[in-house]
């Protein structure tokens, strides 16, 4: 059951990256989106939601027929932080798949506002909601920030990779770069909050005097980890906004397919680095910090 609780957060987590970030990628790049691509954003997170709460439900009673019973499965969600913080994403995930099924009007900015309730409400079924008063509130808040900052920045790559892997033609060549060139500014902002509010939550979770021990715990090791895929998607994305970018532009006019193969290749690789920060985040939420250790 521990490991299907895992398996269903890092699912919610692909599914609320992209439901917040792509719209909103959308909004600031004055692009279109792809609403079949949200759809399957919405239904990932509402299954990997409802999974979840049945894997709690059954590793709460050490029964795995719990899984499969309504009381158990209400008393989780109505009786446990969790399952309330969970339950709200659930709801607020149902409004973006109404959204995205209506002829609602304005679409996009109601799917970023309800992504971003998405993607923030994963704070109270993590560690950010385990500490209280105002050192609680801090943590809570930066971890809400840590959550949007990295919505930003993958859905933003699911975007961009939407628009490389589809367009062909001059005009979206053009569209592309601009996208590109867009998103430098909105992810320099994205990596500096990652960056501070992540420093916020090592201090919460590790501490300044068990830095020292982070090798010699699972948790300690997974943020090692994370940490080294995080270093990989910087490098990859500053290979792209000062290298690669430029290097579109310039061949417009004559030949920009090398161009286009470099920066496909490159924006796979960080998104695959993405994905794993994700998989290594939901098995650390599943793990006790060295704080409390």
């Amino acid at each position: 059951m521990d490991a299907l609780v895992v398996a269903a957060r890092i699912a919610q987590f692909l599914g609320a990256a992209v439901l917040f970030g792509m719209p909103l990628f959308a909004l600031y790049n004055r692009a279109g989106v792809d609403r079949r691509q949200l759809l399957a954003a919405a239904l990932l997170t509402l299954a990997g939601g409802v999974a979840a709460l049945g894997a709690q439900a059954a590793s709460m009673t050490g029964d795995a027929a719990a899984i499969r019973d309504p009381s158990m499965i209400w008393a989780v969600a109505s009786g446990t932080q969790f399952g309330r913080g969970l339950s709200v994403r659930l709801a607020a995930t149902a409004l973006a798949l109404a959204a995205l099924l209506l002829p609602l009007r304005p679409r996009t900015l109601a799917v970023t506002l309800v992504g971003a309730v998405v993607m923030g409400s994963f704070a109270w079924t993590g560690h950010g909601a385990a500490d209280e008063g105002v050192a609680g509130l801090v943590h809570l808040a930066a971890d809400v920030l840590h959550l949007l900052a990295a919505g930003v920045w993958l859905g933003a790559l699911a975007a961009l990779l939407s628009l490389l892997l589809r367009r062909r033609s001059g005009v979206d060549l053009t569209e592309l770069h601009a996208a590109l060139a867009g998103f430098s500014g909105v992810g320099s902002i994205a990596v500096a909050v990652l960056l501070l509010s992540g420093l916020v939550n090592s201090w919460f979770l590790i501490g300044p005097s068990r830095i020292v021990d982070m090798p010699s715990s699972t948790y300690g090791l997974l943020l090692l980890v994370k940490l080294a895929l995080f270093a990989a998607m910087l490098g990859l994305a500053a290979l792209n906004r000062f290298r690669l970018t430029p290097a579109l532009a310039g061949s417009l006019a004559t030949d920009p397919g090398p161009a286009i193969d470099a920066l496909r290749r490159s924006l796979l690789l960080e998104s695959g680095a993405g994905v794993l920060v994700l998989a290594v985040v939901g098995w650390m939420g599943a793990i006790a910090p060295l704080s409390a250790s």
